[in-house]
């Protein structure tokens, strides 16, 4: 019966585990589909398969998702689309600089 009025002390872990979780940027959510999807340079899907559209962040990636999806069509590398070579290459580069990137430490509130 001793020690279950006293209130549980956090530990130093816990509160900076919590403080991390709530600062860092992990892509979730509404904020996190643009960076998710591929279509802004700077998201974390670079390559677009051309039978079904899904994205992957790199070449390993896409290459285990075309041998689990498409098993009997040959993988080609030339043949897949590269997000980040047409997407924003054009635009300002003043205004992609002002994004949160994905990973980046900070809390966008203020």
């Amino acid at each position: 019966m001793t020690g279950k009025a006293k209130p549980k002390k956090h530990t130093a872990k816990e509160i900076a585990s919590k403080i991390d979780a709530a600062t860092t940027n992990r892509g979730g959510g509404k904020a996190g589909l643009a960076d998710r999807s591929g279509h802004e340079k700077g998201g974390h899907a670079k390559l677009e398969c051309p039978l079904c559209k899904i994205t992957a962040p790199d070449m390993k990636s896409m290459q285990i998702h075309h041998e689990a999806r498409h098993p009997k069509i040959p993988f080609d590398e030339a043949s897949l689309n590269n997000l980040h070579a047409g997407a924003g290459a054009g635009s300002g580069a003043g205004a992609e600089t002002s994004k949160p990137k994905p990973g980046v430490r900070g809390s966008l509130k203020k």
